[in-house]
């Protein structure tokens, strides 16, 4: 719901994970977030959100009353769980509006 959103508690790094019912192959995460300066997305192939290892960190563009709009391709991508990490903000609190991964 685009009416929802996911915002921070304040100190950093904050994280949240989303998992899939079964390994699926991705080809492309994207996020909209608001006051993000650093990225990091992690995977697991586990059946346990265990054993994470990272894929991507970046450090994101500040758009100042924007929403920002990251797309992260995966070629050749599997994973149970991915887990994102906000290692550092623009503020004090960030939010996290959607996030969608594309894929079989």
């Amino acid at each position: 719901s685009s009416e929802t959103f996911w915002t921070t508690t304040g100190m950093f790094p904050q994280e949240f994970m989303i998992g899939f019912p079964k390994c699926v192959k991705i080809s492309k995460v994207a996020i909209q977030c608001y006051l993000v300066r650093t990225l990091r997305i992690e995977r697991s192939v586990s059946k346990d959100p265990v054993g994470f290892e990272q894929c991507i960190e970046k450090d994101l563009q500040h758009t100042e009353g924007q929403l920002q709009m990251e797309e992260f391709p995966l070629p050749d991508f599997q994973a149970t769980y991915l887990r994102f990490i906000i290692k550092s903000a623009f503020d004090h609190f960030v939010s996290v509006h959607r996030v969608m991964a594309e894929g079989t």
